[in-house]
C-alpha cells in the first residue's frame, strides 16, 4: 500500500545491483510513494548487476559513480540536480565491501591493504558523499541522508571481521556530519542498523545462514528483510521524521535489546540432555 509519503520529493540511491538489494527495494518503494530518483553505482557493478531492469521499472536515470572518488561524487550531484532542475531531498548510501572478507582473511591476520580499502568504500565514502552534497548545497532543508549499517559496529560477530570497524566509522560520521549539516541546512542524516540480510554481499560473509537462523530465533519480531527495510527508509525520507538525525536506529524485530531469547534457551536446554 503506498501513502505517498515521498510525493515531490527527489534522491539519489547508492548501491542497488539486483533485486536482493536493499537499496533495490529501497528504490521502487520511494517511486511507488510519489518520488522521482536517481540510481548510481560503479561502472563494475553496473555490467556485473541488473539495474538496468530497476531503472526502465522506475523511470530513473543511471549514473555510474565510484563512491571513493570525489570526483566521482561531484560529476554524480551535478548530473542529478540538472536532471531534477534544482536540489533534491534524500540520499541512501547502501555502499559495503571487504576484500579481507571475501578473501576470508581472519581478523587477526588482516591485510592491512585490503583494510584501507574496506573502510574507504563501506566508511569513508560515506563522509565523501556528505561532503560533497555539503559543498554544493545540493540538500533542501529537511532532506534526509540514511545509511545502513550492521550491529556488529557495537558487538562481535565471528566472520564479520573488519566491516565492524567499518560500521562503527560509519555510524561516527553520521553522527559527526549530522551535528554540522542540522545546525547549517536543517538536514538529517542517519543509520540504519539492519537486521543480517541475504543480500549478495551478505552471502559473501562465512556462516551467514547460521547467523540468519541466530538471529531470527532471537528476534521477538523476527528478521527484518529487505522489504521491511526498505519500508523504514522511505519514513526517514519523509516530512514524519524531520526532527530526527545522528541516530543510530536498529531495524532488527528486537534482536538488538535481547539477551537470551526462550527459543534459543530452550535449543541449548534440548542440546544438553
Amino acid at each position: 500500500m503506498a501513502y505517498n509519503l515521498l510525493k515531490g520529493k527527489r534522491g539519489i540511491i547508492f548501491g542497488a545491483l539486483n533485486d536482493l538489494s536493499i537499496a533495490w527495494k529501497v528504490a521502487e518503494r520511494a517511486v511507488e510513494e510519489g518520488a522521482e530518483i536517481v540510481l548510481t553505482n560503479t561502472e563494475i557493478s553496473l555490467r556485473m548487476g541488473e539495474i538496468s531492469k530497476l531503472a526502465e521499472r522506475c523511470n530513473a536515470p543511471i549514473i555510474a559513480a565510484d563512491a571513493t572518488k570525489v570526483e566521482d561524487l561531484e560529476a554524480l550531484v551535478d548530473k542529478a540536480m540538472e536532471h531534477f532542475g534544482g536540489k533534491f531531498d534524500f540520499v541512501l548510501h547502501s555502499v559495503g565491501m571487504s576484500p579481507n572478507v571475501r578473501k576470508s582473511i581472519p581478523y587477526q591476520s588482516l591485510n592491512y591493504t585490503f583494510l584501507d580499502r574496506t573502510l574507504d568504500i563501506s566508511a569513508v565514502s560515506f563522509h565523501k558523499v556528505l561532503q560533497v552534497l555539503y559543498a554544493k548545497d545540493a540538500l533542501n532543508e529537511w532532506g534526509s541522508v540514511v545509511a545502513l549499517t550492521y550491529m556488529a559496529a557495537q558487538r562481535t560477530f565471528i566472520g564479520y571481521s573488519d566491516m565492524a570497524d567499518a560500521k562503527a566509522l560509519l555510524e561516527s560520521v553520521a553522527r559527526s556530519f549530522g551535528a554540522i549539516y542540522g545546525r547549517d541546512r536543517k538536514v538529517r542524516v542517519n543509520t540504519v542498523s539492519q537486521s543480517p540480510t541475504y543480500t549478495t554481499a551478505g552471502k559473501g560473509i562465512a556462516g551467514m545462514g547460521g547467523m540468519l537462523e541466530f538471529a531470527e530465533a532471537m528476534s521477538p519480531l523476527g528478521n527484518a528483510n529487505a522489504d521491511d527495510c526498505a519500508d523504514y527508509c522511505i519514513t526517514l525520507f519523509s516530512d514524519l521524521t524531520r526532527k530526527v538525525t545522528m541516530q543510530n536506529l536498529y531495524h532488527d524485530g528486537g534482536f538488538s535489546n535481547m539477551g537470551l531469547s526462550e527459543e534459543v534457551f530452550n535449543t541449548f536446554l534440548n542440546n544438553k540432555g
